[in-house]
């Protein structure tokens, strides 16, 4: 069965006739050895691309949401040697060919897409080539499925953003290949934008990869029924971001514990200790919105409640929280040990992960266990009640482990209720925030609450986490300078692909040392770069760890050193006090910045590019982004350094938060930047009641 998006329709505008197509309302299908090819509107200067071999199209809705009825007509031209469509911006020319092959000795039907903004060329598949005979479409058989490659010509010069988070520097994604699977530390989000004016939305959750080389570009999928994708045209990135938010969804709004501070570590192993940290918070009066427990706080994995002698009145401490006017945060793992008191249950009604080879464990991490299969709605019903019940009174959750992290990730050894992981492994984490988030807006609905958020910390994402809270953070990094550079990157990039909620572990997650003063100086620089992200969140593995035990001597997960901003000697407290004062004092911006990311798909944190696409050396800059619209971070990513190097983009004057200097834009400066401080600059006389916050908090 096929539909067509509601409230559009087609205006044919000449009366030619072509054996190998047919209009039905909006949608132009051509057909030709045993490929059916679909093309149609899909909302505002877009469209949805699909082909499949030997059957009728299948309406998968992965990521890709039915456009709204204001979707405009669309103009359908049939012509002699194929057909173009026209909707909004975008003009899309198919061109069918019928030949003899003399090689294979036989009629061949070939149908080649170019898409265009307006009558600008952007995006073609790539040419047969003549003798060479190249397909663009190229399908080869995997049993019941196909490995398929998609291959395009796009603008040699064009610059390349977006698609999830990769652990690398790279800004420019015009000659990188990217893996499109997850991994801890790794989230293929598989929506790119090109300078040229175009997006393009990979709508398969199959394993694979995507290279943008200079010669071509190819996406692959290992194992999938059907290639599917989606094109989009604008003139700048913010009108492509907002297309894009229209067809995924947008982010719910921000709620208003998701605008300050959030307190972290690995990990407060009971009530008390947790609840001695916001009382210490509030009594040196620093800000503090949202305190987390941490992993292994349940008596076994997959067991999802507290252990009762570590944790004896959640409740209590709950309502303790709220009086301080902290929010309580809980960590939720998606394995299920083989031990674990829900264990047989799960694997009865087939609500678990299976292994198509080899021992059917999946992670061996604090003892064996398999992954909760969320691609299953009746173990997404049962995970949320699980929460609901076990955890009353908390509103945000920790969705950890979520790509999911396979001890091995051999993808071609698991399945799914949906499938093989192979075909459709990458919307694991997209349906794990879905599980969380359609349990708490059922609960909330008619309630206050229900006019904000969810929001739920992930470690993954896929195309459409966004529509269901998912708080993205960059995974088990590294502490040290090269992996905090490589989150500004990472940041840009999930801004793009629609993802507008990210946060990193400040300080990197494993290799820091709470007695080793050079974390002490990368802790003060990633702190204040944190300071200016979507969620501001410390949090990391300190050592030297120490043993957790119960009153009876058993073993329990251990703990890192503490991670609180008074853990590391005066002079570091006070820098990142005044950073936490001054994140308090970005509030009103950060939840209007949060409001145009809800109503208009616009990224938290973006790349110069973003608000400056005409000024050419925006799109190169790797090292710094804005927050927002208005203010300009350049963190300092190099261990002693002491001043660096900052562009100002053309098109505005620049204003130093901390000097008041007014700079023109167009112009690199060079910023003084002692430990104390990081350079920030702010765009048009935005925000002047900030200036001189840098060094003074607020």
């Amino acid at each position: 069965m096929t539909t067509t998006p509601s409230g559009a329709h087609a205006t044919p505008v000449d009366p030619v006739t072509h054996p190998a197509l047919t209009v039905d309302g909006a949608r132009l299908t051509w057909r030709g050895d045993g490929e059916t090819l679909v093309v149609e509107p899909w909302g505002p200067s877009s469209v949805r691309v699909r082909s499949r071999l030997s059957g009728e199209i299948l309406d998968t809705a992965w990521a890709l949401l039915q456009p709204a009825e204001e979707v405009p007509s669309a103009e359908i031209e049939v012509r002699p040697d194929g057909a173009t469509l026209v909707n909004g911006e975008i003009r899309v020319v198919l061109t069918a060919h019928e030949f003899h092959d003399y090689q294979a000795g036989c009629t061949r039907s070939t149908a080649r897409l170019a898409f265009y903004r307006r009558e600008e060329l952007l995006l073609e598949e790539e040419p047969p080539g003549g003798a060479l005979k190249r397909r663009a479409r190229r399908w080869d058989p995997r049993g019941g499925t196909h490995r398929v490659d998609a291959s395009f010509v796009s603008p040699r010069a064009e610059k390349l953003y977006g698609m999830g988070l990769y652990q690398q520097d790279v800004l420019d994604l015009k000659g990188a290949t990217l893996e499109l699977a997850h991994r801890n530390s790794q989230a293929s989000v598989p929506f790119v934008m090109s300078s040229a004016g175009y997006g393009f939305l990979w709508h398969n959750p199959a394993v694979g990869t995507a290279t943008f080389a200079t010669n071509r570009t190819c996406w692959s999928a290992e194992s999938t029924s059907q290639l599917d994708y989606w094109v989009t045209v604008g003139d700048t990135p913010a009108e492509i971001a907002s297309s894009y938010a229209d067809a995924t969804g947008h982010a719910p709004m921000m709620p208003e514990y998701g605008l300050g501070f959030w307190q972290c570590k690995l990990r407060y192993s009971s009530q008390e200790e947790l609840l001695a940290v916001a009382r210490e918070h509030r009594r040196r009066g620093l800000p503090i919105d949202v305190i987390v427990a941490d992993f292994f706080h349940w008596p076994l994995m997959g067991d999802f409640r507290w252990e009762e002698e570590f944790w004896p009145d959640p409740p209590a401490m709950i309502a303790e929280l709220r009086e301080l006017g902290i929010e309580l945060m809980v960590s939720v793992w998606p394995q299920v040990s083989l031990e674990s008191e829900n264990f047989a249950e799960l694997a009865r009604r087939g609500c678990l992960v299976r292994s198509d080879r080899g021992v059917d464990i999946q992670m061996s991490f604090e003892g064996p266990s398999r992954f909760l299969d969320v691609t299953n709605p009746e173990a997404r019903a049962w995970l949320w009640e699980k929460l609901r019940v076990n955890y009353e009174g908390v509103n945000l959750f920790w969705l950890d482990e979520a790509e999911p992290e396979f001890a091995d990730y051999d993808f071609a050894a698991y399945r799914f209720a949906t499938g093989e992981v192979l075909e459709v492994g990458n919307t694991y984490p997209q349906l794990f925030s879905r599980a969380v988030h359609d349990g708490q807006v059922a609960d909330r609905a008619g309630t206050p609450a229900a006019a904000t958020g969810p929001v739920n910390l992930v470690r993954c994402a896929w195309a459409g986490s966004q529509r269901y809270g998912a708080l993205v953070w960059s995974g088990d990094i590294h502490s040290s300078f090269a992996s905090m550079r490589r989150q500004i990157t990472a940041g840009i990039h999930m801004g793009v692909a629609g993802i507008p909620w990210f946060t990193t572990d400040i300080g990197g997650f494993g290799g820091g040392r709470i007695d080793d003063p050079a974390f002490h100086e990368l802790l003060v620089r990633w702190f204040q770069m944190g300071t200016f992200m979507p969620v501001m969140r410390l949090h990391g593995d300190r050592g030297p760890q120490h043993a957790v035990t119960a009153a009876d001597g058993s073993r329990r997960s251990p703990s890192g050193a503490d991670n609180e901003l008074w853990s590391y000697g005066e002079e570091v407290y006070v820098v990142l006090a005044r950073y936490a004062e001054l994140r308090e004092a970005l509030r009103d911006y950060t939840r209007e910045t949060m409001a145009l990311a809800h109503h208009e798909g616009q990224p938290v944190m973006r790349g110069l590019f973003h608000e400056f696409p005409h000024d050419p050396a925006a799109w190169d800059v790797a090292d710094q982004f804005l927050f927002g619209a208005d203010v300009l971070v350049a963190p300092v990513v190099e261990a002693g350094a002491r001043e660096r190097e900052v562009y100002l983009p053309a098109g505005a004057r620049w204003t130093d938060l901390e000097s008041g200097q007014v700079h023109d834009g167009g112009t690199w400066v060079r910023a003084d930047a002692p430990l104390d401080r990081t350079p920030v600059y702010l765009r048009d006389g935005a925000l002047a009641h900030l200036v001189g916050a840098g060094s003074q908090g607020g």
